[in-house]
């Protein structure tokens, strides 16, 4: 019985040993501490083949009066609005696929501020820019779109306010064979409901408290 006893004391013994190897945490299978191999980390990589057309700020003003396709009233109407800000607005942007970004400039009077004439500009090959776009009508802005050409023109009846067009025409070219051409035209019609002034909206009243009693009110005694 006493071998007996030891012979059993002797497998518990190597059972909790065996146990403890096949474990994690400090079992003999810990390869030393945690957090010890270095972490993959992605790093972001520039493409050094990049397609972004260099920009290039030009002399929107001095473009425009060395222009001879800008009409002339156009021409006689550029001056400055107040000190020696003029009323144009420039955007720059990848359309004709030339040297250097393409420039749209829209001019605007200084009386009301409406576009008044758009025009785009394209560098050569030389560096120079030409005027490859125009258009000279009332209330007309050009933006550049994901590599198009987006020209908008607010569309006015015989009896509409500035303020309020009958709708506008928005025609989209793209460069093709060395110049723009239409490639969608969308037409709005706007409604004629948002043209009425406050008088008329119905007129609200203001609450009117009641007007106090001669008599006192005596207290219902039922």
């Amino acid at each position: 019985m006493a071998a007996s006893g030891t012979a059993l004391a002797g497998l518990v013994a190597f059972g909790l040993f065996t146990v403890g190897c096949s474990t994690g945490g400090t079992g003999t299978r810990d390869e030393g501490p945690a957090g010890s191999q270095p972490v993959a980390r992605a790093t972001p990589r520039a493409d050094p083949s990049g397609t972004a057309t260099p920009v290039r700020r030009v002399d929107a003003v001095k473009l425009l009066k060395n222009d001879p396709k800008v009409g002339e009233r156009v021409r006689e109407g550029l001056r400055p609005c107040a000190g020696s800000a003029y009323p144009i607005d420039t955007s720059y942007g990848s359309m004709t696929g030339g040297r250097s970004a393409d420039v749209v400039v829209n001019v605007m009077s200084c009386a009301d501020s409406v576009s008044v004439g758009t025009y785009v500009y394209r560098a050569d090959e030389k560096g120079d820019y030409e005027n490859v776009f125009a258009v000279e009508v009332p209330a007309v802005y050009g933006t550049i779109d994901r590599g198009d050409l987006v020209v908008t023109t607010q569309v006015y009846g015989s009896k509409d306010s500035l303020a309020y067009p009958s709708g506008s025409e928005v025609v989209t070219y793209r460069w093709a064979s060395d110049r723009f051409t239409e490639h969608d035209r969308v037409h709005n019609e706007f409604s004629r409901a948002v043209e009425g002034t406050d008088g008329d909206l119905p007129v609200q009243s203001e609450p009117v408290e009641p007007a106090p009693r001669d008599e006192p009110v005596e207290p219902d005694r039922n």
